[in-house]
């Protein structure tokens, strides 16, 4: 009698191995189908992005951008010259 069981707990466990192993096989064919599907984002559309609309961060102010340039100024991270050349670059002169 205890070799019947012998064979039958045998036959579960190489049922239940073989299972698990049959459903991760599947299961990541399913997870590579997926993947081959989804859109690549790095590359151009095929109509050259026409109908989609171009993020454009708007334009920054130059009075904001001077005040930023005076405070690095003031702490010492730009020197007299850096401070003026950056300015007359904003002001466009």
């Amino acid at each position: 009698m205890g070799f019947r069981r012998r064979v039958r707990r045998r036959a579960l466990v190489a049922g239940a191995v073989g299972g698990a192993a049959i459903a991760h096989h599947e299961r990541s064919k399913a997870d590579e189908q997926a993947y081959d599907q989804e859109p690549a984002y790095d590359q151009a559309p095929a109509d050259g992005g026409q109908d989609q609309a171009q993020y454009a961060p708007p334009p920054a102010d130059p009075a904001d951008e001077i005040e930023h340039l005076a405070q690095l100024h003031a702490s010492g991270a730009l020197s007299d010259e850096e401070f003026a050349a950056a300015k007359a670059k904003i002001l466009g002169t």
